[in-house]
């Protein structure tokens, strides 16, 4: 647990007590702060008694005598309708803050890298944290993967934090000052809670403030958006330093993988890093997006290119992000339960030639259209949840359909049909396009129910 001591003895409120939450809770009681805690659930209310802390209704919170209110990233602030305890801290001008915010004022000494963007941030931070702890940088990685970041290590001058950054923290984190920002991408997501388009991509673009003189600028040029927005920052006359990624083209200054070669050419003379197609856990183009942009990143804060082939080659991936589950007879079976949105889905479809497709769940705003270049690499789609009437009917006659209802349905038909068909390299794939809400209690409780289920499959085969 890292003290938050720059609130000492004075009164700060928290709200929203799930695990950042009461992580926020314990750092600032820790640090000396008086904390004025409170969530809508009772039994998080009680979880946070367990830690010694009371809750208090914000009914009573003194809004002229508090210092700052820390949010949880979940909770509205601006759209579709603002939280009522933000909107009187609003009228109060309290600043409204979240724990990463916190952990740069813990922390001042410290390099920090933010990691950004629709798809590919989770991969794309874990990868960065394993170079550099190979490496043998003082490394912490967390933020909107893993572990709350005030329950990471605190760390000095000597020490790096690699935060991935969802667009509602970004929103939270006013103080931020990234020594090393990334961007990989940006695709419509969340636009309800960013009152549409235009709002969510500010949101992912607050990485870039505050960045110092001295700091690095690294942005994913494979979609429009973001490879208009390094042309932005090219004009703006900073003095960062600015490298472009990719995974389909080459770049000048940056690094990029094409044909499944990385490369690194953030200095004057292009290196060979290493071949990601003997890579298992970073398959597909958009993984090799994300490992150039690790590569870039890595070499931000002057980590040998050996060095990051070296940890490129050992990563394991990660757990429901095309995670390679089980091979029976000849057919992979791969959890890419984190997938929900078309566009996620869609990076995993390129990836695999013979696919049986298991989708659907509670379906996001937008249509199916990111998907149709790679429909035909779908040999039959297995749709459950709310979203599979809908997605059956857009759809159409594209690919051949079964309306499976839920998941195990859908994986013993999908495992069936695979076997009797009996193509080379086929993979069944989870890859929902769709939030779990329906079904499931999060992604993760979809993606350990599917690795369970052919687990099964295999102990029975």
């Amino acid at each position: 647990m890292i003290p938050v001591t720059s609130y000492r003895s004075r009164k700060v409120a928290v709200l929203g007590l799930g695990r950042s939450g009461r992580s926020t809770a314990r750092s600032l009681r820790a640090g000396g702060a008086e904390v004025l805690a409170w969530d809508d659930a009772e039994t998080a209310r009680a979880a946070l008694a367990a830690d010694g802390i009371d809750a208090v209704d914000p009914a009573a919170w003194p809004w002229s005598d508090i210092a700052a209110l820390v949010l949880s990233p979940g909770i509205p602030h601006t759209h579709p309708t603002p939280h009522p305890v933000a909107t009187a801290a609003k009228a109060a001008q309290v600043p409204i803050i979240g724990d990463v915010d916190l952990l740069f004022q813990a922390c001042p000494e410290a390099a920090f890298i933010g990691i950004t963007g629709t798809n590919g941030k989770s991969t794309t931070t874990a990868l960065v944290g394993h170079i550099l702890e190979l490496a043998g940088r003082a490394v912490q990685v967390g933020g909107n993967l893993g572990t709350p970041v005030l329950d990471l290590a605190p760390l000095g001058a000597d020490g790096i934090y690699v935060l991935e950054m969802s667009s509602y923290q970004l929103e939270l984190t006013p103080n931020a000052r990234f020594d090393v920002a990334a961007l990989l991408n940006i695709t419509p997501d969340h636009l309800d809670r960013h009152g549409g388009f235009e709002g969510y991509k500010a949101a992912k673009l607050r990485i870039f403030e505050n960045q110092p003189d001295d700091g690095v600028a690294v942005i994913g040029i494979d979609d429009s958006d973001t490879a208009s927005i390094l042309n932005d920052l090219r004009e703006s006359g900073a003095s960062r330093r600015l490298f472009a990624v990719s995974g389909e083209q080459v770049v000048e200054s940056g690094c990029h993988a094409v044909d499944g070669q990385l490369t690194d050419a953030t200095e004057t003379r292009p290196m060979a890093i290493r071949d990601l197609r003997a890579v298992p856990t970073l398959p597909g183009s958009h993984n090799a997006q994300n490992a150039a942009t690790a590569c870039a990143i890595a070499r931000a804060v002057g980590v040998p290119p050996y060095q990051i082939g070296a940890g490129i080659g050992t990563y394991p991936g990660l757990p429901h992000r095309q995670e390679p589950v089980a091979l029976i007879n000849g057919i992979s079976y791969v959890n890419d339960s984190k997938a929900t949105n078309p566009e996620a889905a869609a990076r995993a479809l390129a990836s695999y030639d013979s696919v049986y497709w298991i989708a659907g769940g509670r379906a996001k705003d937008g249509p199916l259209e990111a998907l149709t270049p790679y429909l035909s690499h779908v040999r039959h789609a297995y749709l459950i949840g709310e979203a599979a009437p809908r997605f059956a009917a857009e759809l159409g006659d594209r690919i051949p359909t079964t309306l499976s209802g839920d998941l195990p349905h859908a994986l013993r038909a999908a495992h069936e049909r695979a076997e009797q068909n009996g193509v080379h390299c086929s993979v069944v794939l989870l890859s929902p396009a769709c939030a779990s809400f329906d079904q499931f209690a999060s992604f993760e409780d979809r993606g350990d129910a599917f690795r369970q289920l052919v687990h099964e499959l295999e102990s029975a085969a």
